[in-house]
């Protein structure tokens, strides 16, 4: 979900290009973060609370072919047809193409129901939507719309009852109801975020993520046009949002994607438009997040950069950040539970920019969907160290700009 690349897009553009803005406006602190080490690449994790012991929360190592699902999308030039079928060995890291599952417009972001049957894309165009695809014999099952334009990020709530989808051009977020063959419903909430006014250089709102606390009990939306993060309380029974917090970064910080420690007390924020990032404290009972300081993302300040997805290891020890621009993976220490985070180094991503990442199930892999170099990367994922190494050559896929290992 990147600026320039989409500015060239027909009939509309997702997203202003502007550069990294500093501001000064005051944010809620939380443990400040430790320095990086002298040596980061062979410093250890340290910190006031040891870090899970390794394979700790990891699920059983997969085995054979497992499938791979590719974003992408279908209205530039050099892109494609619809979502890409692949597999990949889980030994190995190795994708092998298998072809396309077309009838789905820019399916920029995927996303997998909880039983593993139904999968979820976002139709990323002026007229939003989102689509639901059966896997046992890949029927598209039908789209509705979001509501808005743009629609750049979806995520199926816990219960599998309800998709959540982030329209970001329209800066709403929008829910579906989910029913028990997988199909998509009339949508039964859209939460337009009117305030606060949009952040320096922005022309409005811009919902990027939409996604829910690992306790259940909330739902966040990242806006990168008003530099905030808006929470809901979701009612589970009619699928409406009431919002109930905001928390605030710097002014033109950008917030574009949030993820969460398994612990649920933290989590670690990415700012598309700072090049930083931050670690928030979260509040399960109120569902109140606390924005601590901006930290580096790594970058080397050669090249614009713009953190695209931050994600955290099964076992909580690691958390590693997508650089587009600087065009490499940067590799933090998760410390006292959770609250700080310290850099230890970066590798380069075999590719250029890197617009999403997601591990496999297992946490052994790593997979990069490098839009502009139109490839995939995959790293295998050292459990005691965190450090990733590149699987073999990069697979080619055009436009690449989400995976979903499974």
């Amino acid at each position: 979900m990147t600026s320039g690349a989409e500015a060239s897009r027909e009939g509309w553009s997702r997203r202003r290009f502007i550069g990294a803005l500093g501001g000064a406006a005051a944010v809620v602190a939380v443990p400040a973060p430790a320095s990086a080490p002298a040596d980061p690449e062979s410093a250890p994790p340290t910190g006031s609370t040891p870090a899970p012991a390794p394979g700790t929360h990891r699920k059983a190592k997969a085995s054979g072919p497992r499938p791979l699902y590719l974003g992408t999308y279908t209205s530039v030039d050099g892109g494609g047809t619809g979502i890409g079928l692949a597999t990949y060995d889980a030994s190995t890291g190795q994708i092998t193409g298998s072809g396309t599952l077309t009838g789905v417009a820019d399916p920029s972001y995927l996303a997998l129901h909880p039983d593993g049957r139904t999968l979820y894309a976002v139709d990323e165009q002026t007229a939003g939507a989102v689509t639901a695809v059966r896997l046992a014999d890949r029927k598209i099952l039908g789209a509705r719309s979001t509501g808005g334009a743009g629609p750049c990020h979806l995520s199926v709530h816990p219960s599998g009852r309800w998709l959540l989808s982030a329209n970001y051009t329209s800066g709403s977020v929008a829910v579906h109801p989910i029913g028990t063959s997988g199909a998509l419903g009339e949508r039964t909430a859209l939460a337009k975020h009117s305030s606060p006014q949009p952040g320096p250089g922005q022309d409005g709102p811009h919902a990027h993520q939409f996604v829910t606390s690992p306790d259940g009990g909330h739902v966040l939306a990242v806006d990168l046009g008003t530099d905030t993060v808006y929470t809901y309380r979701l009612d589970t029974t009619k699928g409406t949002l009431t919002e109930v917090s905001q928390a605030h970064t710097r002014a033109g910080a950008g917030p574009r994607s949030l993820t969460f420690h398994p612990g649920g007390r933290y989590a670690y924020l990415a700012n598309e438009v700072d090049d930083t990032i931050a670690v928030c404290a979260y509040d399960p009972a109120t569902g109140a997040l606390s924005i601590g300081a901006p930290q580096s993302s790594g970058s080397t300040g050669g090249t614009t950069n713009y953190p695209a997805q931050i994600l955290v290891t099964p076992n909580g020890a690691y958390a590693y950040l997508a650089n587009r621009g600087d065009n490499t993976l940067a590799r933090y220490a998760v410390e006292a539970d959770g609250a700080r985070l310290r850099l230890l180094g970066t590798v380069p991503v075999s590719g250029d920019f890197p617009r999403q990442i997601a591990l496999s199930p297992d946490g052994t892999l790593l997979f990069t969907a490098n839009q502009k170099s139109s490839t995939v990367s995959v790293f295998h994922v050292d459990d005691s160290s965190g450090q990733l190494t590149l699987a073999g050559e990069p697979f080619a896929s055009p436009v690449a700009v989400c995976a979903l290992p499974l």
